[in-house]
């Protein structure tokens, strides 16, 4: 009898490639349903025989299709054909005939919508209870909340139901829920997913969100669903890309010590800290930042301006309907009827202000990680506080989107009570592929089953090596001194967009010299005879072609541009050095390259 796999994505190609039929997943799927007998986690399933019919039009396993029988849920705030949207609001069912752009993109990839997922009403909140129906469970733990406003999405993808869950994320939706739910949960750049067919919360700021299993599954739907979508104002044209093999040492910016956030909760904080130390065993140079400003911009998103864009959405709605409404969310949307044109323009200039005095803080490092979520609440504490506490949840994940930022939520590890820990790594917009590339690096050192199943993480396969940019092929560049990753001239590169390939060393043909006099301290680098020589650390970069010709354009004497062989017999231009650079120079070659160097050398 063949073993029903892991629904990561992995898992279940691989079951198909041996023989195994969409028919016995989607008996899976719902015995699964069945099993965790949480009836607060669909508001619709999917009528068992459409999915068949859906399953015999896809016929056998085909590779061409990403995500082929790929079981997914939808957030009741997204449009499904066949299904009702109600956004967590009965009164406001309607019954849409066609998909979602996203979700068309995702059907027409393979995948199957198994149901519609519960959520805070009108994705307005972080609890994941604000909802007239019956409550999620949390997967990892019933007593505390689930997070929202997609905790439908994020409970069926940790019990291991679906393979992927669609939710979406204004103040942290896509994330929270992910973190106290032990799972991954990409939240894409602003405009990377199209938001038409889906009932906006704030249109300016709104995304569609990916919860999973792994990282390598979040980047694959990611991957189909990125498209530009001409019906929707907002959609920009952000392709998945980046994602694969990162420099080895990054700068990661964090809350300064003094300004964490977790609320009384001791054993948050430290599972955090291990998340950092274990950035830094990966290589990583953590960078402690002041967090004020960051906060004050996440306290921004529901004063003024952005609760009146909540109220706009569903303005006629509410005005005829206000006691349809959740009381807490009803309490909110009633606050905005009172504000005015004037307080939504002083918030975007509070805003404006805030991203220019926080531009610098976040050019200066390569991305931020900071906690998902400050801590774990119960339901009692959060009845006690609804307010409050749904306003703490958010305290690093409000900010983000204001800011024009991406990120992704990943599992860290268990704290000693058993519950799970999580961070968020966050970069600009369109660097959604260096975030997920450090992020699988965390999950996979985790060693964290899946959500709140048994199954183990698949085997690590090989990252996709970072592709080129449209418009033509890259230039590969070998750098072998201040332009590694992490030291002081590597943002040259990073300025020309850059892209990291890999660590590599060069053939044993090459000697390496410390120059005297140079700031920042260089190396030169020199071609010799066979067996005179060493095997030389370095890295490989490309650049657009433009960008290459700028580059070597900047480069002084006695320092130029030649032909490098490395050791797997491949070239490719890099730094070398001229032979009047050597006069005076120390030989460091059997330091190995640059960066041992620098880190072994006492005197540097």
């Amino acid at each position: 009898m063949r073993t029903t796999p892991a629904l990561d994505i992995t898992s279940l190609h691989s079951f198909y490639q041996q023989g195994g039929s969409i028919f016995e997943i989607i008996e899976a799927v719902f015995a699964r349903i069945s099993e965790v007998n949480d009836p607060g986690i669909f508001l619709h399933l999917a009528d068992k025989k459409s999915l068949i019919v859906e399953a015999e039009k896809l016929g056998g396993y085909d590779p061409a299709k990403p995500l082929f029988g790929v079981p997914f849920a939808v957030k009741d705030n997204i449009d499904v054909a066949g299904m009702p949207t109600t956004a967590g609001c009965p009164d406001y069912t309607y019954h849409p005939d066609k998909d979602a752009t996203v979700v068309r993109l995702l059907k027409e990839a393979g995948a199957l919508v198994i149901g519609k997922t519960n959520l805070d009403q009108f994705a307005t909140g972080l609890v994941g209870v604000r909802s007239p129906y019956p409550i999620p469970r949390n997967a990892i733990d019933p007593t505390l909340v689930p997070g929202g406003s997609s905790s439908g999405s994020a409970v069926a993808t940790a019990h291991g139901i679906v393979s992927f869950g669609l939710g979406t994320d204004t103040a942290g939706s896509g994330r929270i829920p992910a973190g106290l739910n032990n799972i991954v949960g990409l939240k894409p750049s602003v405009g990377a997913l199209s938001s038409t067919g889906v009932v906006p919360a704030c249109r300016t700021l709104d995304c569609v969100s990916i919860f999973s299993l792994t990282v390598d599954d979040a980047w694959r739907v990611f991957s189909v669903a990125a498209q530009q979508d001409e019906t929707d104002a907002y959609s920009k044209d952000l392709p998945a890309k980046g994602y694969g093999s990162s420099p080895p040492v990054l700068k990661i910016g964090v809350p300064a010590l003094q300004d964490r956030k977790f609320f009384g909760d001791e054993a948050m904080a430290a599972a955090y800290s291990d998340a950092l130390k274990t950035l830094e065993e990966h290589g990583h140079h953590i960078v402690e930042m002041p967090f004020a400003d960051f906060y004050d911009a996440a306290n921004l998103l529901y004063e003024g301006a952005w609760v009146a864009e909540r109220y706009a959405a569903v303005q006629s709605f509410f005005d005829t309907k206000e006691e349809s409404f959740h009381p807490v969310t009803r309490e909110i949307y009633r606050g905005a009827k009172s504000l005015t044109a004037a307080e939504a323009f002083n918030g975007f200039y509070a805003l404006q202000a805030l991203k220019k005095k926080l531009a610098p803080a976040i050019a200066s490092v390569d991305l931020l990680c900071v906690p998902t979520a400050p801590r774990h609440y119960t339901l009692a504490e959060l009845a006690a506080e609804p307010i409050r506490e749904n306003s703490r949840l958010g305290t690093y994940t409000n900010f983000v989107n204001l800011l024009d930022m991406c990120g992704i939520a990943v599992p860290t590890g268990k704290r000693p009570d058993g519950l799970p820990a999580s961070v968020t790594l966050l970069a600009p917009s369109g660097k959604d592929g260096l975030t997920a590339t450090v992020a699988r690096a965390l999950h996979g050192a985790s060693g964290l089953p899946l959500g709140a199943t048994v199954r183990p993480e698949p085997a690590a396969t090989a990252a996709p090596e970072p592709e080129a940019e449209a418009g033509g092929e890259l230039i590969d560049l070998v750098v072998v001194g201040a332009h590694l990753s992490g030291m002081p001239l590597n943002h040259q590169l990073k300025e020309l967009d850059a892209v990291f390939k890999r660590t590599a060393r060069t053939q044993g043909c090459y000697r390496l010299y410390a120059l005297p006099g140079t700031t920042p301290a260089k190396p030169g680098m020199v071609r010799v005879g066979e067996g005179e020589g060493g095997e030389i650390e370095v890295e490989v970069w490309a650049l657009a072609p433009a960008a290459f010709g700028t580059f070597v354009a900047s480069i002084p004497a006695p320092l130029g541009i030649g032909t490098v062989t490395l050791a797997d017999g491949t070239t490719a231009k890099g730094f070398l050095a001229e032979p009047i650079a050597l006069v005076g120079a120390s030989d460091i070659t059997t330091w190995g390259g640059w960066r041992g160097y620098t880190v072994g050398n006492s005197n540097f």
